[in-house]
């Protein structure tokens, strides 16, 4: 059953200045990539680095939201396509929130990120490609998912019997199999600051 008599109620307070009151732009980087490619990896480290610079921040990880807000959806397309569109609409509220907001999320179709890029704008929502080849994350294989799928043991897995396509353009390429972690972490600080996102 959808809402129906709803009413948008503004806020005094705008994003601009909430914004203005950190110190910093809030856009949503948004980490995409194959299981295993090191998108929670890399967003715990973007994230305890921008506290350090003084950023206000929060990472929203795949596996920790179906902990909750999400508990009730699996991995079928569908779900998948809620799934993401349900954490398109808490990333936007940060934003609005003046966080610079992480998510960690295999998010394996490009139109369902295309939606969320369309709900935040080009100049909140940063697509960070978590490059790595479909080998080198099934050597890493950190649940053991990988075996599973090989195995017949999960369905629907993707990069195995289910589709990963990988983003057309996004802001940044960080590839895991050939950077290392620190240096990984310092080109999104990097692209951060050089398009005035953070000082």
């Amino acid at each position: 059953m959808k809402s129906t008599n709803i009413t948008w109620h503004d806020s005094k307070v705008t994003k601009e200045a909430r914004q203005q009151q950190k110190g910093h732009k809030s856009p949503v980087l948004w980490f995409t990539g194959l299981s295993g490619s090191g998108k929670s990896t890399l967003s715990v480290e973007v994230e305890k680095a921008l506290y350090e610079h003084g950023v206000h921040s929060y990472r929203l990880d795949g596996d920790n939201v179906r902990h909750g807000l999400n508990k009730n959806l699996g991995f079928s397309p569908e779900d998948r396509k809620e799934n993401i569109r349900r954490i398109g609409e808490v990333a936007n509220l940060m934003s609005d929130a003046g966080l610079v907001t992480l998510t960690a999320f295999i998010s394996p179709y490009r139109e369902d990120r295309d939606a969320v890029r369309e709900l935040l704008g080009e100049q909140e929502f940063v697509e960070v490609f978590v490059k790595c080849s479909l080998d080198e994350a099934e050597k890493r294989d950190p649940k053991g998912l990988y075996k599973k799928a090989r195995a017949g043991e999960i369905s629907g897995f993707t990069g195995i019997d289910a589709p990963y396509e990988e983003p057309d353009s996004p802001e940044l390429v960080v590839e895991t199999d050939k950077l290392s972690l620190e240096e990984s972490v310092e080109s999104v600080i990097n692209y951060l600051k050089e398009n005035g996102h953070i000082e």
